[in-house]
């Protein structure tokens, strides 16, 4: 029987949630592909070494009023099914403190961080399926031995307060990306709820530099674009846009203008492009779907070249957009002023890490797009940043 989050502990060791289904959550997406064209998108995704830029790679209880409870457990389960169905190699996976996050606690507190990451570690020391990546190697590694590799990740530096020693401590545990601010302006800088008028703190250009020493990813996805600009040049490193999209494309603060865009790519770094339900609509395409968020893939490629994109659908083993409507009082305004669209159930297409690189590549395949240029975006794009940022 395959393994399943703290099987390890005796019935009744810790609280029980009824849990969203990993895999088959919502019907299959028709590419309508050729059976040449399936055959090759197959055979990439099969060949290629695959990175997800940002993912939430852990279930969720089906009832979403539950989840604050479970969050408060400090046990995420790592949804070890649907990452062996995805065809990843690797997934950043960012745990937004999962702790505090959505539980009416103050968020982002240093020792809930430090229990998810332990707690998350312990679990999947447990298994084979997947493993914890540190380094390239790991990566190529578990490319090699047909595992999944999770590199840890948080969404905001926020819990380091003002002590930069603490970047140290959370790379010595594991961690191995980090962005400046989640949504809501911290010590290191603006976030993007709060306009354009605050940027990189003087206390951020010293986080920017120790994350660089130490060998930490940055992310600014979450950062306002002055932010986002500002440390783009203060790194040394490649910048990481983990999940975003284009302002030009749909004006929402949650997307990036295209200076913010260009600035990632001066820099040598990576935009990963999201799909976290109504954020990278188009114009074009109203309701959120594959075909909006390859929008957006098509747009950024062409503005800062292919070779400085990549995915992070920010995808979850939950109802999205359930979650998002259950809790959206404590979630950030990342969304306000947007235009009218159709409301969606799930992105069409990319509604979890099961379906979403599968759908991805046909997409890529049946728009012409070269092997080369496939393998690039679905990975070696990521790799060659990495090599330049971590030790």
């Amino acid at each position: 029987m395959a393994y399943t989050s703290y099987s390890y502990l005796p019935d009744g060791t810790i609280p029980r949630f009824e849990l969203d289904p990993e895999v088959d959550r919502v019907p299959p997406y028709d590419l309508g592909l050729t059976p040449e064209q399936a055959a090759r998108a197959a055979a990439l995704l099969e060949e290629s070494l695959v990175v997800s830029l940002h993912d939430h790679p852990t279930v969720f209880p089906k009832d979403v009023t539950e989840i604050p409870a479970y969050n408060r457990t400090g046990r995420q389960h790592t949804a070890f099914e649907g990452l062996r169905r995805s065809g990843v190699t690797a997934v950043f996976d960012n745990m937004a403190d999962g702790t505090a996050c959505i539980t009416g606690h103050a968020p982002w507190r240093w020792d809930d961080v430090i229990t998810d990451l332990g707690m998350r570690q312990v679990d999947i020391a447990h298994q084979g399926d997947v493993v914890v990546a540190r380094s390239v190697a790991d990566i190529e590694q578990a490319r090699r031995d047909g595992t999944v590799a999770i590199v840890f990740g948080l969404e905001a530096a926020t819990p380091i307060e003002n002590e930069l020693d603490r970047l140290d401590v959370l790379f010595g545990l594991g961690l191995r990306q980090i962005g400046i601010a989640y949504s809501e302006s911290n010590s290191l800088g603006g976030g993007l709820v709060d306009g354009d008028d605050g940027g990189l703190t003087r206390f951020g250009v010293k986080a920017v530099a120790r994350m660089n020493q130490v060998g930490l990813a940055i992310d600014v996805s979450h950062s306002n674009d002055r932010t986002g600009i500002e440390t783009c040049e203060a790194s040394e490193k490649p910048v990481f846009m983990t999940h975003a999209g284009a302002r030009a494309l749909w004006d929402i603060p949650r997307l990036k203008r295209d200076p913010a865009l260009r600035a990632i790519a001066e820099t040598g770094g990576v935009v990963g492009i999201s799909a976290a339900p109504h954020t990278t609509i188009s114009y074009e395409h109203r309701a959120h779907s594959l075909d909006s968020v390859m929008d957006h893939f098509e747009y950024i490629a062409d503005l800062i070249g292919i070779e400085h994109v990549a995915f992070g659908p920010d995808t979850l083993f939950v109802d999205h957009v359930g979650l998002h409507t259950q809790f959206a009082n404590l979630l950030s305004g990342a969304m306000a002023a947007a235009p009218e669209h159709p409301r969606v159930k799930y992105v069409a297409g990319l509604e979890s890490m099961e379906e979403s690189f599968h759908n991805i590549t046909g997409w890529l395949v049946a728009h012409g797009y070269s092997d080369d240029d496939i393998r690039a975006v679905l990975g070696g794009n990521i790799l060659r940043a990495l090599r330049e940022i971590w030790p």
